[in-house]
């Protein structure tokens, strides 16, 4: 009569090192996607209860000192429709354009910059932030 107890194998992966591992990654991951913010020009964006998600071709940025950024390249407001043009000249479909405006800059600046927008025959689509909304 065998009264030992067999000592039966359990096949089991240890998955220490891996969970260190995904956690590393994790945290890299994290981290990098916080830096890498397409938008270079800092500016706050107005608050709305709505998203404007919209293909965009071009950005157009003007900051709270009136200064307008295409694409992150300063340009005066006499020569946008020019560049402007460079740009929407390479789409095939009707192409929106989206202003991303400083909340403190001047409301004057934008609708002419979005007058150029429509004469060159383009959506022009305002950038609002709707994270903080009451």
């Amino acid at each position: 009569m065998n009264i030992r107890k067999r000592l039966r194998a359990h096949p089991e992966v240890h998955t220490g090192a891996l969970n260190d591992i995904l956690f590393i990654l994790l945290l890299f991951f994290l981290i990098v996607s916080t830096l890498a913010n397409p938008n270079v020009i800092k500016v706050s964006n107005p608050k709305a209860k709505s998203d404007t998600k919209s293909k965009q071709t071009v950005v157009i940025t003007v900051d709270k000192d009136q200064h307008i950024f295409l694409a992150q390249k300063p340009v005066a407001m006499e020569q946008l429709e020019t560049e402007l043009q460079a740009y929407l000249a390479k789409e095939t479909d009707k192409p929106s354009v989206v202003i991303n405006g400083d909340s403190t800059s001047h409301l004057g600046t934008a609708i002419r910059v979005m007058q150029v927008i429509k004469k060159l025959g383009a959506t022009p689509v305002m950038a609002v932030d709707n994270n903080g909304q009451k």
